[in-house]
């Protein structure tokens, strides 16, 4: 139990965080939940997928390897599936009614997707792992998820053709952000691990950037002032 509660703990923490974070209009529980539960169960799809994808032993030293299995297995199929549950679950709900919902409901969706991962890591290869994973990789998985619904929200609210344009972004940016993380650990090259802790504090400050900038466009801002 104490495992699988330092697996969880984590999630719980950060999806708190980015809830709290909206000052204006909160989303409603149930919305969370199935939010959470849609990126719990695109876990299955996922895995079957990546195993498919997944040709090359790792670790190795072939850096085209290396991207591949970073930028395509990992990063590609991962947040496309996120991206799809957002899509077809959360889209047209008339609870998302301003920008920073998106960032709220794609947070809650990856951390379901990471919880699931999580669980598996820690019981598998222990507490020392939930704690190293609750410093990179689920953090890692909310900051991805942060840049899928800050493009997801602007483009919520925008016209065409800029909302196809937001709405592309909003899947690429994340590949190419979670690509990079699993490039840096797959690659076990020191000159490029170097680089680990300072991408994690790029994708805090430009996470907490995309978060700001979306909560001050709410439409419930001035009837909160009043």
């Amino acid at each position: 139990m104490l495992l699988l509660a330092a697996a969880v703990a984590p999630s719980i923490a950060l999806m708190y965080y980015f809830y709290m974070r909206d000052k204006y209009e909160r989303e409603p529980r149930r919305m969370l939940i199935k939010a959470f539960i849609a990126g719990m169960i695109i876990i299955l799809p996922v895995l079957i997928v990546e195993v498919y994808l997944n040709i090359f032993d790792m670790p190795t030293r072939n850096f085209f390897k290396i991207g591949y299995t970073a930028f395509i297995v990992a990063g590609l199929v991962e947040e496309t599936f996120k991206y799809l549950a957002f899509v077809l679950y959360i889209w047209k709900d008339r609870e998302f009614n301003e920008a920073y919902d998106a960032i709220v409901y794609c947070v809650f969706i990856s951390l379901g997707f990471a919880t699931i991962e999580n669980i598996a890591y820690v019981l598998a290869t222990g507490f020392n792992t939930a704690l190293l994973r609750s410093l990179t990789a689920v953090p890692a998985h909310a900051l991805f998820a942060v840049s899928m619904g800050y493009y997801l929200g602007i483009a919520k609210f925008s016209k065409q053709p800029k909302r196809q344009y937001y709405m592309k972004l909003g899947l690429f940016v994340p590949v190419v952000l979670h690509g990079i993380y699993d490039f840096i650990l797959f690659s076990k090259r020191t000159y490029l691990l170097v680089l680990f802790i300072p991408y994690m504090l790029y994708l805090w400050r430009r996470g907490l950037k995309n978060v700001d900038e979306l909560i001050e466009t709410s439409p419930y801002k001035e009837n909160d002032s009043k």
